[in-house]
């Protein structure tokens, strides 16, 4: 996940995307325990994505960045 593709977001998209996030990355935990991972590199992924995510709202919360979402195209 690239960090523009996060600037672009909304918070409440951010908040969906996290939550997304986290189930993933425990299912796969759970799968990992029962079974071999077809591409064990996607927790490693997932980890660092929700880490991404984590920051963009803690900025936000802290004033250090405005998440302003998708801009509209004026006419």
């Amino acid at each position: 996940m690239k960090v523009s593709d996060l600037r672009e977001k909304t918070k409440d998209e951010l908040n969906d995307l996290l939550n997304g996030l986290v189930k993933e990355l425990h299912n796969l935990n759970l799968r990992r325990g029962i079974q071999e991972l077809p591409n064990p590199l996607r927790l490693r992924i997932l980890r660092r994505d929700i880490a991404r995510v984590k920051t963009f709202l803690r900025e936000e919360e802290l004033g250090i960045r405005k998440i302003s979402g998708p801009k509209k195209k004026t006419k």
